[in-house]
């Protein structure tokens, strides 16, 4: 008898797939659990390196002071500290004050000084920066002046003054005019021409331009240069205390000096650089409000 092949029958479904869909092993997908970034991890990326730094000029200090004779350690100094904030404002007399009254009668007189100059120097500017016969006339002047050191425009306010504290408000004046006027002309000089000519169109008074255009225009200018010079009459400051006398932060490390505390002197050093740091900060801040360069 010969041998039937045998039929099998095949479901439909199974038949219309083809040989590689037959092939297709479905597994469970994989379940990415998205983790959250931590915010511990920037602020220990900032405050590490800055303990680190801090921890070295400790050190450094420590070995400097088990080296020299007469200069205090970072711990006498730390008790120094708490002794003199403890009582920041008293008052024992015209020229015994404490350094925080010293160090409001600096700020006052960087405030009178780097009000003046702003004053000033912003409007120069703009002068500077808009007409180029202005420029010429200006610009020999400026670049003979702004090299002066800041200290030798010291005898020239007391000679005019008569006083120290007019004096002190002249040299910072004097020293932090230069970065305002430098800035504001170059922000005004960066104006794109379109504008100038679009301002020509609509025939604009000269005022109306200075205010509608080029004021916003280089206002980013004129905050970097305010930021500058703060902190040249911040710097500035010191030393001239230090000639005129008074009340001062100036004055007070040189009478301390005079009194060889100089775990007071280290302390008010310190004291300047938080101040100077905090005003630089509260510019630079405003600038960045005022950058549209980057929208």
């Amino acid at each position: 008898m010969k041998n039937q092949a045998q039929v099998i029958p095949i479901p439909l479904d199974e038949a219309a797939k083809t040989p590689q869909q037959a092939e297709i092993v479905t597994l469970p997908a994989r379940v990415r659990v998205r983790r959250r970034p931590s915010l511990l991890r920037p602020l220990m990326q900032r405050v590490v390196p800055a303990l680190l730094g801090i921890g070295l000029l400790l050190c450094l200090w420590q070995v400097a002071a088990l080296n020299s004779k007469n200069f205090p350690t970072p711990w006498q100094t730390w008790l120094a500290a708490l002794e003199i904030f403890t009582d920041p404002f008293y008052v024992a007399g015209p020229n015994d004050q404490g350094i925080g009254w010293n160090v409001l009668a600096s700020l006052e007189r960087v405030a009178t000084g780097f009000g003046l100059a702003a004053l000033v120097g912003i409007p120069t500017g703009f002068l500077i920066g808009r007409f180029r016969f202005v420029a010429s006339m200006l610009n020999p002047l400026i670049s003979l002046l702004r090299p002066v050191s800041p200290l030798a425009w010291l005898p020239i306010g007391l000679l005019l003054f008569q006083r120290a504290e007019p004096a002190s408000s002249w040299t910072i004046f004097i020293c932090s005019i230069w970065p305002m006027i430098l800035n504001t002309a170059e922000g005004v000089r960066q104006i794109p021409q379109d504008y100038l000519n679009v301002a020509r169109v609509l025939k604009l008074s000269e005022f109306a331009i200075m205010r509608k255009i080029l004021l916003p225009a280089a206002l980013p200018g004129i905050l970097t240069g305010m930021r500058l010079s703060i902190g040249i009459a911040w710097l500035v400051i010191v030393a001239a205390e230090m000639l005129t006398g008074g009340i001062g932060i100036g004055f007070w490390i040189w009478n301390e000096w005079n009194n060889l505390n100089v775990e007071h002197i280290i302390i008010a050093i310190v004291v300047i650089g938080v101040v100077g740091l905090l005003l630089e900060q509260a510019l630079m801040w405003i600038a960045n409000r005022f950058n549209y360069t980057n929208r």
